[in-house]
């Protein structure tokens, strides 16, 4: 049994996506695999129900733990709120409590530069992120205080050094920052804890990109000091997994980088 046995957390963006060798490709599935493996039960929501559906068949039986699939899309014009909500009711019938919170989902149309980009590409980012996020926390927040919970959200090195070719999704990463500092500030009395991570890990989403904008990705990618990209389950999961301790509580409010092989860098 882990520590997490009993608990339940929902992950945005959960659905299992694998990178062309065959290998695990996203964040979200690999921050579940670390979940699961502490025994915790999991709500991954996302768009692509198939992949949502793989990511529950696998890690029900993998790790014996029940995992609630639902599809949910943040995104302009629809009602946001009610699709927050929504997750949060399904979680708490199907489990009677919500102890993390962890906003990993982002769209966003990254090699498309600042004049020409869309408002309809700026939404994107900015739904499927900053708003995903928000409607989230507003909708889990009674149910954190009472479990003395975590909030995990994802920014990222984009907003952080203004990357070319991702104004959207670097305008979205530092709302995300943002959000998430006075969530802490607000919600320290209750005993909820709301950090950040800012990952970079080898994705099936950052292959896509190295393919699809190769100047963009030369620009903005660059390999980590210690010579590896951060492995989604092993590394940045575990530090979820971390970041749901007690233990970690006095990192309330930091901005954590997470390079590979690197661990926890505020």
């Amino acid at each position: 049994m882990g520590f997490l046995t009993g608990k339940t957390a929902i992950i945005t963006g959960g659905g299992r996506a694998v990178l062309s060798d065959g290998r695990c490709g996203s964040i979200g599935y690999g921050i579940a695999t670390a979940y699961a493996k502490e025994g915790a039960n999991l709500v991954v929501t996302g768009r692509n129900m198939q992949k949502l559906e793989d990511a529950k068949k696998e890690l029900e039986e993998l790790y014996k733990i029940k995992v609630l699939a639902l599809q949910a899309d943040i995104s302009a014009g629809a009602d946001n709120e009610a699709v927050a909500a929504d997750v949060v009711k399904q979680t708490m019938d199907a489990f009677g409590r919500i102890d993390v919170l962890i906003n990993n989902a982002q769209a966003s149309a990254s090699g498309v530069t600042l004049e020409e980009h869309t408002t309809e590409q700026f939404n994107l980012a900015l739904y499927s992120g900053l708003y995903a996020a928000f409607y989230y926390m507003k909708a889990c927040y009674p149910h954190l205080k009472e479990t003395k919970g975590a909030v995990i959200n994802f920014a990222s090195g984009a907003g952080l050094f203004g990357n070319f070719g991702q104004c959207a999704y670097a305008a979205a990463k530092e709302g995300i920052r943002g959000l998430s500092r006075v969530a802490a500030t607000e919600w320290g009395k209750d005993g909820i804890n709301v950090n950040v991570i800012c990952p970079l890990a080898w994705t099936a989403q950052l292959e896509n990109f190295e393919k699809a904008y190769p100047d963009a990705f030369k620009a903005n990618v660059k390999m980590p000091p210690a010579g590896h990209y951060g492995d989604v389950e092993t590394e940045i999961g575990r530090v979820c997994v971390q970041l749901a301790s007690p233990d970690f509580k006095y990192m309330n409010g930091e901005t954590l980088t997470l390079e590979g092989g690197m661990g926890l860098r505020p």
